[in-house]
């Protein structure tokens, strides 16, 4: 057990690392823009500046920027650890179930998804009972359904249960 605690507290990345990984993503993003730009027209015409004259020099700027911070950071980049394996590891849990969650609303509806969602972060995260569980995530899910649906008329993403239930 306490091997694993160890593995936890080694760095996952280090400043530096991100400082590079982020200052190239940024570049790539700066040229898309730059590309972009050059195809819709980035001159100044006749009758003034062209679709992409501005993007243009907004994406120059971020490809110069991520430059200079791309050499700082290999140059002079900080080895300080940013993150380590345990506090990755409990961004992920978290991270990995909400993208889940989100494609889950297209195809069950937001209120069915937010039951499960609601759900599995109690047992999973909390370590509730399936007893406290299922009348939380329930109730929380039927308690919105009534406010949005019926009280306020705002309708939100319905699936196969709502439908059933006579709600599209």
């Amino acid at each position: 057990m306490q091997e694993q605690h160890r593995g936890d507290d080694r760095s996952a990345a280090s400043v530096r690392t991100l400082e590079l990984v982020v200052a190239f993503l940024l570049f790539v993003a700066g040229a898309v823009v730059i590309w972009d730009s050059v195809r819709l027209g980035a001159q100044w015409g006749d009758d003034g500046p062209q679709a992409g004259y501005f993007p243009f020099y907004v994406g120059l700027f971020i490809c110069l920027s991520s430059v200079v911070i791309f050499a700082r950071g290999a140059f002079a980049g900080s080895t300080k650890e940013f993150v380590t394996r345990g506090q990755l590891k409990l961004v992920f849990m978290l991270l990995v179930p909400s993208v889940i969650y989100v494609a889950l609303i297209d195809w069950l509806g937001i209120y069915v998804a937010s039951t499960l969602f609601i759900g599995y972060f109690m047992i999973w995260v909390g370590k509730y009972s399936w007893l406290k569980t299922v009348p939380v995530a329930l109730g929380v899910s039927i308690v919105f359904f009534m406010l949005f649906e019926i009280w306020f008329k705002v309708p939100l993403p319905k699936g196969p249960l709502e439908a059933l239930i006579g709600f599209q």
